[in-house]
C-alpha cells in the first residue's frame, strides 16, 4: 500500500460519519412527479363528483371569458402566438386531468364543528374519495388536511385522521398518492408526534408500516425561526423520519402572524419571500417538495373582474416558477385555466433553449453555453416537469433533444421507482 492509499483510507475513516449523514439527510430526488398545484376543497363540500364539477366549472369560465386563443390573449394580455400555442393544450388538460393534487380540508376551510358532524364528514369524504380511487376518477395525488396538533385541536385532528384512514383502508383505496397535510406546525416536537400518530394509525388499520406520508404546512413564524434563532423547518424535515413529502407555505396565516395588514398579505410580500427562501434551503437535496400558497382574489363576477383575477393569478404562478417553486394552491375552479396557462407558457418558452443545451451536453456539441453536470441536471428536470404536467409532448423529446424519457429521467437524476 502506498502512502497515498493509506491517506485515502484514513480520510474514509475520518469522514465515514459525515458521509453517512449526507446520504441519510440529503438523499436527493424521490423519483416521483411533483404536482403543479394542490386544490383545497372544504370537507363538507366534497363528494365523488367534485373533480368532475371543478372541471366543468373551469371549462365553463374559460369558454365564457377566454373562449378562443384570441380571447385568451386579450384576457391575459398575452401575445397572440403564445395564446395559440397553449390554448388547446389547456383545454385538453381540463378534460384529461383538471386536478393533479386534491386536499379535502378539515382545517380552516371546514372550521370548528361539533364532533358528531366532523365524524360524519370524515367518514363521508373518505368513502367518496375511496370510490373515486376505485373508479380511477381521483386525481393522482389526494388526501386530507387535518387540524393542527396544538392543544386545542389535537384530539380532533387525530380523530379525523383515524376515521378517514380507516375508511380508506377498509375500501382498499390507500395508494402511493395519498398524503396528509398537517396544519399550523409550531415545533419540531409536533412533527415527531405526527410520526407517532401515523405509526399508530397504520397499526390500528393494518396499513403497511411507514406508508403514510405527510406535508408540513409552514404558516407560523415558529416554523421559520425558533426561539434559539435556528430555522426549525430544517429540523422538522429530519424529525419526520422519512415521512415528510412536502413543505407548503400558508400565505395568509403566516403574513397575519407577522402583523402584515390584510390589504398587503400576498404571495409576493417580502415576508413571504423570506419564508419561502428558508423553505427552499431546508428542502434542497432532501427529496421534499416545496409549494407556494394561494391568492384569495378569485375569478368570479363580470368579465373585467375575471380577467383581472386571471392576470394576477398567472403572474403569481409564473413568479413562483421562476423562483424554482413548482407547486402552488388553487382554491376555486376558475383558477385552473390561469394556473395551466401560466405553467404551460413557462415550460414552452424555455423548451427550445433547454433542448439546445441538453442536446449539446449529451452529444458534446455547440450551444453557446459551457454547461456543467449540475446545470444539465437542472435542464433535464425542467423538461421532465414540462412533460409530466402536459406542457411538452413526448415526441418533442426525440425531435428537439434526441433522447427518450428514460434517458431524460437519468439526466435529471430521477431514480427509477421499484
Amino acid at each position: 500500500m502506498t502512502e497515498l492509499d493509506a491517506l485515502a483510507d484514513e480520510l474514509d475513516r475520518r469522514l465515514a460519519d459525515a458521509d453517512a449523514a449526507l446520504s441519510r439527510l440529503y438523499p436527493g430526488d424521490r423519483g416521483v412527479r411533483q404536482p403543479v398545484h394542490t386544490v383545497y376543497v372544504p370537507a363538507d363540500q366534497y363528494d365523488a363528483g367534485t373533480v368532475e364539477r371543478w372541471a366543468a366549472e373551469a371549462k365553463a369560465v374559460l369558454a365564457s371569458h377566454g373562449g378562443s386563443a384570441a380571447a385568451l390573449a386579450e384576457a391575459l394580455d398575452l401575445p397572440a402566438d403564445q395564446a395559440v400555442e397553449v390554448y388547446e393544450r389547456v383545454r385538453g388538460k381540463l378534460e384529461r386531468e383538471p386536478i393533479e393534487d386534491l386536499r379535502i380540508d378539515f382545517e380552516d376551510g371546514y372550521g370548528t364543528r361539533p364532533d358528531d358532524q366532523e365524524d360524519a364528514a370524515a367518514i363521508s369524504a373518505a368513502r367518496a374519495l375511496a370510490e373515486s380511487v376505485k373508479n380511477a376518477s381521483a386525481p393522482p395525488y389526494h388526501g386530507l388536511r387535518i387540524k393542527s396538533l396544538e392543544a386545542p385541536s389535537r384530539r380532533r385532528g387525530v380523530r379525523t385522521l383515524d376515521l378517514f384512514v380507516g375508511e380508506m383502508a377498509r375500501a382498499g383505496a390507500l395508494t402511493d398518492g395519498f398524503v396528509v397535510t398537517l396544519a399550523k406546525v409550531t415545533s419540531v416536537e409536533q412533527v415527531e408526534a405526527m410520526v407517532v400518530v401515523l405509526a399508530a394509525v397504520e397499526k390500528a388499520h393494518a396499513v403497511p408500516s411507514g406508508s403514510l406520508k405527510f406535508e408540513i404546512q409552514v404558516e407560523t413564524p415558529q416554523a421559520i425561526l425558533g426561539p434559539d434563532g435556528t430555522a426549525l423547518v430544517v429540523r422538522m424535515i429530519s424529525a419526520g423520519a422519512g415521512r415528510v413529502t412536502g413543505l407548503h407555505y400558508g400565505t395568509y396565516d403566516y403574513s397575519a402572524s407577522l402583523g402584515v395588514a390584510a390589504a398587503y398579505q400576498s404571495m409576493e410580500h417580502p415576508v413571504a419571500d423570506h419564508a419561502k427562501d428558508v423553505m427552499q434551503l431546508a428542502a434542497a437535496g432532501t427529496g421534499v417538495f416545496v409549494s407556494d400558497g394561494s391568492t384569495n382574489v378569485l375569478p368570479v363576477g363580470e368579465r373585467d373582474a375575471v380577467h383581472a383575477a386571471w392576470r394576477l393569478h398567472s403572474r403569481l404562478v409564473r413568479r413562483s416558477l421562476v423562483r424554482g417553486i413548482y407547486q402552488g394552491w388553487d382554491m376555486h375552479p376558475g383558477q385552473l385555466p390561469s394556473r395551466f396557462v401560466a405553467t404551460y407558457l413557462f415550460y414552452r418558452e424555455g423548451l427550445e433553449s433547454a433542448a439546445l443545451r441538453l442536446r449539446a451536453y449529451v452529444g458534446k456539441g455547440e450551444s453557446g453555453y459551457l454547461d456543467e453536470p449540475a446545470t444539465a441536471t437542472a435542464l433535464a428536470s425542467f423538461v421532465l416537469r414540462g412533460v409530466e404536467c402536459g406542457a411538452i409532448d413526448m415526441p418533442e423529446l426525440d425531435t428537439l433533444i434526441g433522447i427518450d424519457p428514460a434517458t431524460l429521467a437519468t439526466l435529471a437524476r430521477r431514480p427509477a421507482r421499484p
